[in-house]
C-alpha cells in the first residue's frame, strides 16, 4: 500500500500518487492534496472532453481549458462533460 493523502476531491483519507503528475509547483500541490482514484477519474474524464469536444492539445485555449476543468474537478466543483454522453452498462 501506498502513501496516504487527503483527497481534496472526495475528502477522505486514500492512497496517494507515486510521483507528482508533471513538474513544478501544481504537480507538487496535486500530488500532496490529490488521490490516486480521484487523479485516475479526472484522466478519464479529461480523454473524454479531449476526444467529444474535438479538443487540439497544440492549441493554447483548449490547453488552457483543460487546466481549468481539472482545477474544478479536483475542487469538487461543477465542471464540464461531454454532451449526450451515455456511460456504458455493465
Amino acid at each position: 500500500m501506498g502513501r496516504k493523502v487527503h483527497c481534496r476531491k472526495y475528502n477522505k483519507e486514500l492512497e496517494g500518487l507515486d510521483t507528482p503528475p508533471f513538474p513544478g509547483p501544481k504537480g507538487e500541490e496535486i500530488f500532496n492534496s490529490v488521490s490516486r482514484q480521484a487523479w485516475q477519474d479526472w484522466l478519464a474524464l479529461q480523454t473524454m472532453l479531449i476526444n467529444e469536444k474535438q479538443l487540439n492539445m497544440m492549441d493554447m485555449t483548449a490547453r488552457t481549458y483543460l487546466a481549468e476543468q481539472r482545477e474544478k474537478f479536483l475542487a469538487g466543483e461543477e465542471h464540464d462533460s461531454a454532451e449526450g454522453y451515455v456511460p456504458p452498462s455493465e
